[in-house]
C-alpha cells in the first residue's frame, strides 16, 4: 500500500478514557497482563464466572483445526441465563423491555423470563422434542424469539434461528440441512406499517421439509390481522404456542450439557453461494460472550442496554440473549424499522426507557447523518454513557458524528470487529482503559491472538495484510455443519494452522487494528492494493455525502478501476460538477490512483436484509453482467434501478 493510500486511516484523533470512566471500569490494563501471562489460565478463570454442574478436567485440547474447551465439564446456558439471578435481587429486575412498532410494550423480569422459559421448554418436551434435536426459529423480534432459544438450550435442543426477513426458499434450505424437527414461527410481524406473514412463509418452506413433524405459531398479530396475513392451521402439525405453553408446568430442570455440546447452527453466507451451517458450543461460547459483554459494555447492575441487532444475526445471539441475560441486564428489544413512523423512532426509545449503553450498526450510523441532526437533537439522550458499534468497519466522520450527536461528546465509543465464526467480540477498545481512534478497532481483547500476514503467511509489524488469529478462542466455531471437510478448507487452508475468513487489515505504527473489509474487497488498481472502505470513507468526508459503496470492475489497462455509488444527504442534487468534485476530493484524500473512474448517484444501494451492502451485485451492476441471486435484498427494485441507471449513462 503507498504512502498515499495509508494516509486516509492513518487518523490522528484520539480519544482517552476520561479518568471518571476508567476508575469504574468493570475492564482493567491488567487483564491484558493476566492474559499474557497465562492465557489458559486466564481464560479459565473467566469461565469460573459461570455456574457449573461439573467442573472441567482440560481447559483447552487443540487438534487443529478443532478445539475443544472444558472438556469434561458440565453447565446449562439456560439456567446461568435465568436461574441464578433468581436467588438474589435480581429477581424482579427487568429482563426483557419490549416495543413492538406498533407501539405494544411488555416488560418481563428474570422471574417471568424464566417461567416463560420453563414453560416453554416442558411444551417442546410434551412434543418429543429432546436434545440433540434441531429446532428452528423463524420469528419477529419478540420476546418469544428469546424464550424460544432459552427453552431449547434448557433441553438441550440445538436451535438454527433464521432471520424473519429471510424468503421461505432461505428457510427451506435451513432446515433441510439442519434436519430440523420443528419450527417455532409467528402469523406475522410488523415492518414500516406493513404486516410481514411468516406463518405463510413458514407453510411454504415446511412443504419441502420431510423431517418437520412440529410448528408452534406464535400469536403476534394484533385483531383480525392474525386471519388476514394467511396463518392457517395444519391439524396434527400445528399448535397455537400460547395454548401449549400456558398449559405447561413452570419448572423444568435444566438438561446438564458438556462443554462441548451444541449450542446452536446460525448460518451465514458462502462464496459458494450455499450457506454455511456455523456450529457454537456451549461452554467455550457461554465464557466469550458473557465476559465481552462485561469487559466491553462495562454494564452495570442499573444499565439498560440496548443492541439493535435482530436475533436473526450473531451479534443478536450473543449480545440481545446470551451475553446480557448471563450477567443479569436489562436488555431493551425493539421489532420494527429505525425510521417507522418517523425517522425519530430510536432516539423516542432511548429517551423513553433511558437507555444507558446503545450498540449498532455503522449502516445505521451513515442512515442516521442522512437523515439529520434534528431528530436526535429532539430528544434527551442524556442517560447515554456507552456507544458501540458493530457490523462493519466504521468510517472516521461517521464515527466522529456518532460521538457526537448522539453520545453528546461525552460517551466512549467501543468499534467491534467480530464475526459469526468467532461467535463473541475478538477486537476492540475497552472503555476506561483503550485510548480511541475514530474508525479503528484498536485491539485484540485480553486473551486473543490475533496477526497481519502477507501473501506469504509472514508476520507483519505494520502495514497491510491479511488479518489472521493464531491461537484458539473459547467462542471459536467448532465446524460446518455436516461439512468438516468445507470448514477445513474455507478458514485453515489459506494459512495453515491459522484461522482466516477473508478480512484486509492495517496494521498501524501503535499497534492498532483497522479492519479494511474483506480481501475481495481490496482491489487492484494499476499493480496498487486500495481498499474500498478507504475509498469509502475518503467520499463520506466529503461535506454532501450521506453514504458510499465502491466495487472493482474490469478496465483493460489497469486490471480494475473503482466505481462508486454515491448517497447524497438530503436536499443535495446530483450534478456532473459535483461528480467531478468527489472525483477530485478522493484523490486528495488518497492520491490519484484512488480516483473512481465512474460514480453513480443513487437514492440507495442492494443491501441484505440485515444492512450489508451486497457488493457482488454492484460489481455486476458496474460491469453490465447478469445479477445474482437477490433473495436477501431488503429492496429487490433497487438493483434493477440500479442497473438500468448505469446502462442508461453508459449508452
Amino acid at each position: 500500500m503507498s504512502h498515499q493510500l495509508a494516509t486516509l486511516l492513518d487518523e490522528q484523533r484520539r480519544f482517552p478514557p476520561s479518568p471518571e470512566f476508567a476508575a469504574q471500569a468493570n475492564a482493567q490494563a491488567g487483564l491484558y497482563d493476566e492474559a499474557n501471562r497465562d492465557r489458559l489460565a486466564f481464560w479459565a478463570d473467566q469461565a469460573r464466572a459461570l455456574e457449573w454442574i461439573e467442573p472441567w478436567r482440560t481447559v483447552l485440547d487443540w487438534q487443529p483445526p478443532h478445539a475443544r474447551w472444558f472438556d469434561g465439564g458440565k453447565l446449562n446456558v439456560s439456567a446461568n441465563c435465568l436461574d441464578r439471578h433468581l436467588r438474589g435481587p435480581r429477581r424482579n429486575k427487568a429482563a426483557i423491555i419490549w416495543e413492538g412498532e406498533p407501539g405494544d410494550r411488555r416488560v418481563l423480569t428474570y422471574w417471568d423470563l424464566a417461567r416463560e422459559v420453563n414453560r416453554a421448554a416442558n411444551a417442546l418436551k410434551a412434543l418429543g422434542i429432546k436434545k440433540g434435536d434441531r429446532v428452528a426459529i423463524y420469528l419477529p423480534m419478540i420476546p418469544e424469539a428469546a424464550v424460544a432459544m432459552l427453552a431449547c438450550a434448557r433441553i438441550g435442543a440445538i436451535h438454527s434461528v433464521v432471520f424473519g426477513g429471510f424468503s421461505s426458499e432461505s428457510l427451506r434450505d435451513r432446515i433441510n440441512d439442519a434436519a430440523a424437527v420443528a419450527v417455532i414461527t409467528a402469523d406475522g410481524g410488523y415492518r414500516r406499517g406493513q404486516i410481514v406473514p411468516l406463518k405463510r412463509f413458514a407453510d411454504q418452506a415446511v412443504a419441502g421439509c420431510p423431517t418437520i413433524k412440529h410448528v408452534l405459531v406464535v400469536q403476534r398479530l394484533m385483531g383480525t390481522a392474525s386471519s388476514e396475513a394467511g396463518a392457517t392451521m395444519t391439524p396434527g402439525r400445528d399448535y397455537w404456542w400460547h395454548d401449549l405453553v400456558r398449559a405447561a408446568d413452570a419448572k423444568c430442570a435444566p438438561e446438564p450439557m458438556e462443554a462441548e455440546d451444541l449450542l446452536f447452527i446460525l448460518y451465514t453466507s458462502g462464496t459458494t453461494g450455499k450457506p454455511k451451517g456455523i456450529v457454537h458450543s456451549t461452554g467455550g461460547y457461554l465464557t466469550q460472550v458473557t465476559a465481552t459483554t462485561r469487559w466491553v459494555f462495562d454494564l452495570k447492575e442499573e444499565d439498560v442496554f440496548w443492541c439493535t441487532a435482530d436475533i436473526g444475526w450473531v451479534t443478536g445471539h450473543s449480545y440481545v440473549v446470551y451475553g446480557p441475560l448471563a450477567n443479569g441486564a436489562t436488555v431493551v428489544m425493539y421489532e420494527g424499522a429505525p425510521d417507522w413512523p418517523a425517522r425519530d423512532r430510536m432516539w423516542e426509545i432511548i429517551a423513553r426507557y433511558g437507555v444507558t449503553v446503545f450498540y449498532t450498526a455503522p449502516t445505521a450510523i451513515r442512515a442516521f447523518m442522512k437523515w439529520g441532526t434534528e431528530h436526535p437533537a429532539a430528544h434527551d439522550l442524556g442517560t447515554l454513557r456507552l456507544l458501540g458499534s458493530v457490523g462493519e468497519p466504521i468510517n472516521p466522520e461517521a464515527w466522529i458524528w456518532y460521538q457526537q450527536h448522539i453520545g453528546g461528546g461525552r460517551c466512549p465509543i467501543v468499534d467491534t470487529w467480530w464475526q459469526t465464526e468467532t461467535g463473541a467480540i475478538m477486537i476492540t477498545p475497552l472503555p476506561g482503559v483503550t485510548t480511541t481512534k475514530p474508525g479503528s478497532a484498536t485491539v485484540p481483547i485480553p486473551g486473543i491472538s490475533a496477526k497481519l500476514l502477507d501473501a506469504q503467511g509472514h508476520v507483519l509489524e505494520k502495514g497491510g495484510g491479511f488479518l489472521a488469529l493464531t491461537e484458539p478462542w473459547p467462542s471459536m466455531l467448532r465446524t460446518i455443519y455436516g461439512d468438516d471437510a468445507r470448514y477445513h478448507e474455507t478458514y485453515w487452508s489459506r494459512f495453515p494452522g491459522r484461522y482466516f475468513a477473508g478480512d484486509g487489515a492495517k496494521l498501524d505504527e501503535d499497534g492498532y487494528w483497522w479492519v479494511l473489509g474483506r480481501v475481495d474487497d481490496v482491489l487492484n488498481v494499476a499493480g496498487h492494493r486500495i481498499g474500498t472502505m478507504e475509498v469509502e470513507s475518503a467520499l463520506v468526508d466529503h461535506p454532501l455525502v450521506a453514504e458510499a459503496a465502491v466495487v472493482g470492475k474490469a478496465h483493460e489497462l489497469k486490471g480494475q478501476a473503482l466505481a462508486a455509488f454515491v448517497i447524497l444527504k438530503e436536499g443535495n442534487r446530483a450534478t456532473a460538477q459535483l461528480r467531478d468534485d468527489l472525483k477530485d476530493h478522493v484523490a486528495r484524500k488518497i492520491g490519484a490512483i484512488a480516483k473512481p473512474d465512474d460514480i453513480f448517484f443513487v437514492a440507495d444501494v442492494p443491501k441484505t436484509r440485515s444492512g450489508k451492502i451486497m457488493r457482488r451485485l454492484l460489481k455486476d451492476i458496474a460491469e453490465g453482467r447478469a445479477l445474482g441471486d437477490t433473495t436477501t435484498l431488503a429492496d429487490p427494485n433497487v438493483v434493477a434501478k440500479l442497473k438500468d441507471q448505469y446502462e442508461s449513462e453508459e449508452g
